[in-house]
């Protein structure tokens, strides 16, 4: 029986180049000469420093674009409204998620069912199974999700005919 998963993920070698560019910018850069200003990545989660809250925001938006050059989508990242304030510097984290989370698996799921697209959903993990009888019912789910508003980026794998 043909099938896919929906996942969502963040490709961390691409998160990491994103990372190192936006780095060798800040660096080049004439209005952050002199400056404390570092990206840093642990794991998942990149920490933008600096020793004002603009900086911070220029920080982000540099980190930004870079992150839209290599097809990494912040829709489904937790980025805090204010940057932390410590001492004389200011950081701002940024939480990329990996998976899929019960609700959003639900509300998938329920999506799906809503549609009336002969496929059956189910959640495995973190991740959604979809299965169904013929290909093209499948192709139809992908492209139902596709135009949902989901908030989180989803990517369609392990297509099985």
């Amino acid at each position: 029986m043909p099938s896919f998963d929906v996942v969502s993920e963040i490709d961390k070698v691409e998160l990491k180049n994103a990372v190192d560019n936006a780095t060798r910018e800040l660096t080049t850069r004439f209005d952050f000469r002199g400056v404390l200003a570092t990206i840093e990545q642990q794991e998942l989660s990149v920490t933008l420093t600096s020793e004002s809250d603009f900086q911070i925001r220029q920080i982000q938006d540099i980190f930004n674009n870079h992150c839209a050059k290599r097809n990494i989508s912040l829709a489904g990242c937790d980025i805090p409204d204010e940057p932390t304030h410590s001492g004389k510097t200011f950081s701002l984290t940024i939480n990329f998620k990996q998976g899929i989370d019960q609700p959003l698996a639900k509300k998938i799921t329920q999506l799906i069912k809503a549609s009336k697209i002969k496929v059956q959903s189910s959640i495995q993990g973190d991740k959604v199974r979809v299965t169904g009888k013929k290909r093209d019912d499948l192709q139809e789910a992908i492209a139902l999700l596709r135009q949902s508003d989901i908030e989180q980026p989803l990517q369609y794998e392990n297509f099985r005919d």
